[in-house]
């Protein structure tokens, strides 16, 4: 089978075997049948592979968490019920009470306070850094409970591209693993593997979906972060699980230690599983993922220059225009495009930003982002209005700030529509 992406995004995962049907089916069911009960007991004792409830696995799940590993090229992967769940369980999954992190302050608003209001009540503490500080600036904020650093590939909404390799490096050097949100780039414009990842997550409600049809998301482990390189600071996975007999991850489990843990213990617990519906809805938005990325791209490209150029505009930030700050960093990690997303002003602050998008009348205000349709949102008023003004100066968000996401309509209708907006204020 081919091993190009786009071929990827068509034939992983769900592989037919002689008279099976030809695309993913929905296993539309919450359990799974044994003739002993001697055979279930090793599924539930983790003796043996298999199906028994789909709070744990389910095989649409499966194939649709397969692709994605393969896609972005790692060892395993899970799907979840939202990009939310993953992150959470990413960091839960090697995190506990007393446990301290570190992640870029540019993260979505949601991710900001799942780290620093939900998890602080947990006993987990995050400190959240400027992700353009030195590696010698950026050091000085990890302590000896530091069990992992956070970063989004392409930020949200300020759109701002990280540097990935130098935060590997900053990670690997005090022996905790880098997670990056892949969401904004998807692997068919970012391979954080490629500079030294160890984990990636997805909101697969997104580019993903493409179509705003099924909340969902993923985590995937590169499999490369040695646990046992320092068994102390991992005990989850290098100590005892009781809950398990005893058994130890790592030790069982090798490369795919992260994953099963996270499924057999945290989703066991948790629940937070992505229905079989959602994974097959899914599954057809990836099947395209390669065309709407490219079309995504074009568009807000060509969206960004009109608004750079327009005299009511008072900034605007992608990462494909020259004048934008990440624009050196797009190059290295990005070379065939970002994203759909874009951020801008609009000149006299919040009152004219909310005029101007009351008065579109083809991009639509949602709060969801990255879909087929052009969506705007108004992030000081929605998405972030839980911040007060001091954190969302910390988060990069200013008051006038609107986050566009083109979709993949024809460009000239987008131009056209976002023209008579401005024309009205």
């Amino acid at each position: 089978m081919g091993n190009r992406i786009e071929t990827k995004c068509i034939h992983e995962g769900w592989k037919p075997k002689k008279g099976e049907p030809r695309q993913l089916p929905i296993y539309q069911s919450t359990t799974f049948k044994y003739d002993t009960s001697d055979e279930m007991g090793k599924l539930f004792d983790l003796e043996a592979e298999g199906y028994f409830y789909t709070r744990l696995q389910n095989p649409t799940n499966d194939s649709v968490a397969a692709k994605i590993c393969a896609l972005e090229g790692g060892v395993a992967a899970m799907l979840t019920s939202s990009g939310q769940a993953a992150n959470f369980f990413a960091i839960f999954n090697i995190c506990e009470a007393g446990d301290h992190i570190i992640a870029s302050s540019t993260i979505y608003g949601g991710t900001y306070n799942l780290f620093g209001v939900t998890m602080k009540k947990m006993g987990i503490e995050c400190t959240f850094v400027d992700q353009d500080l030195t590696e010698e600036e950026l050091s000085k904020y990890f302590k000896p409970n530091t069990k992992a650093v956070f970063g989004e590939s392409i930020a949200n909404p300020l759109v701002s591209v990280l540097d990935i390799e130098k935060f590997a490096r900053l990670a690997h050097s005090h022996g905790v693993p880098l997670i990056i949100d892949n969401t904004f780039a998807t692997p068919i414009n970012c391979r954080p593997f490629e500079w030294g990842a160890d984990i990636v997550t997805h909101s697969t409600t997104k580019y993903m979906d493409g179509q705003a049809v099924g909340v969902g998301g993923c985590i995937v482990d590169s499999g490369n972060f040695d646990w046992m390189a320092d068994p102390d600071k991992f005990p989850g996975l290098t100590s005892p699980d009781e809950s398990y007999h005893g058994l130890v991850y790592a030790e069982a489990f090798g490369k795919g230690a992260y994953i099963t843990k996270a499924t057999v213990q945290l989703m066991r617990d948790l629940g937070a599983t992505q229905s079989p519906q959602n994974a097959f809805y899914l599954n057809q938005g990836l099947e395209t993922l390669h065309l709407r990325m490219k079309e995504h791209c074009y568009n807000a490209l060509e969206v960004a220059k009109f608004l750079e150029n327009h005299e009511k505009i008072a900034w605007v930030s992608y990462p494909q225009l020259e004048s934008s700050d990440s624009y050196e960093l797009a190059k290295k990690y990005l070379p065939n495009g970002s994203c759909g997303v874009l951020a801008f002003g609009v000149k006299g602050g919040r009152d004219e930003s909310i005029k101007f998008m009351d008065n579109l009348k083809l991009a639509s205000i949602v709060t969801h982002v990255s879909d087929s349709k052009t969506c705007i949102l108004h992030p000081a008023s929605h998405t972030h209005r839980q911040l007060s003004d001091k954190q969302l100066e910390e988060a990069g968000i200013a008051p006038d700030l609107i986050r566009l996401s083109v979709g993949i309509e024809n460009v000239n209708d987008i131009i056209e529509d976002l023209n008579q907006a401005l024309a009205q204020i």
